[in-house]
């Protein structure tokens, strides 16, 4: 669907130029909140581990994100020798991976119209949705409390949020509102699995498992803060029959 109308249209959804509906610049700003809480939350739980450390400071390259959430203090699994994990911020910490997925589910729903109306963005829109259920689900069920379940949903945010960027760089095709995101989009989904595959594939290399895991969610949060800012400047029209009523 292209995003160029020409000005005497006077059909409901017309647009001059590359114009998002008003609700989408909303939608950005949810994509903006939840992943401006979600670092923030694990900043926050991070700090919080590190001045206690019974076990040690928090290792960005040896500890997995998620031991940020766990309950208890003490080895995990419980036959480890080597692996502890004491978080005192474990509730900031799974709060936080709640919200993110909350506000992201919502961020979908009014950022819908932002793309092209195709089969591709249904499915990438989708994607990114229940990708956000692995997240709370990931909050709902730490670690250490119900670990399959926690895999489960991890892997379903990790696998789902990637491909839904990769989806969503072809829905951006000829549409002038993602000039300059379209490879940027896909190329973020790409380097996301590719580290999901290594990480699943314990072929951590010097970045560790703390590291390896960070590089499956760092591309989705930057997309998240970039598209978000990107949207959020793209000037809004309103609906025709809105519109005669406001001039």
């Amino acid at each position: 669907m292209s995003s160029e109308v020409p000005e005497g249209s006077t059909r409901p959804e017309e647009r001059r130029g590359p114009l998002v509906h008003r609700s989408v610049r909303h939608g950005a700003y949810l994509l903006l909140l939840a992943s401006a809480e979600f670092i923030l939350g694990m900043a926050i739980t991070q700090l919080l581990w590190n001045s206690s450390a019974p076990y040690g400071s928090y290792s960005l390259l040896n500890n997995y994100i998620s031991d940020l959430g766990a309950v208890n203090c003490g080895p995990f699994p419980a036959s480890s020798t080597s692996h502890f994990v004491c978080s005192p911020g474990h509730d900031v910490f799974n709060v936080s991976v709640i919200l993110l997925g909350i506000l992201v589910i919502f961020a979908v729903i009014l950022l819908r119209t932002a793309f092209p109306s195709r089969r591709s963005t249904s499915i990438g829109l989708w994607l990114l949705a229940i990708a956000q259920i692995g997240a709370i689900g990931v909050g709902i069920s730490p670690e250490d409390v119900n670990l399959t379940a926690h895999q489960i949903f991890a892997l379903l945010s990790f696998l789902l949020g990637n491909l839904s960027l990769i989806v969503l760089g072809f829905a951006m095709f000829r549409d002038t509102r993602w000039d300059g995101y379209r490879a940027y989009t896909m190329i973020s989904g790409l380097v996301g699995l590719i580290a999901l595959f290594l990480f699943l594939g314990h072929a951590w290399g010097p970045l560790g498992v703390g590291g390896m895991e960070r590089l499956i969610v760092a591309p989705l949060l930057l997309w998240a803060i970039v598209v978000g800012i990107h949207l959020a400047r793209i000037p809004t029209y309103a609906p025709a029959k809105l519109r005669a009523l406001t001039t």
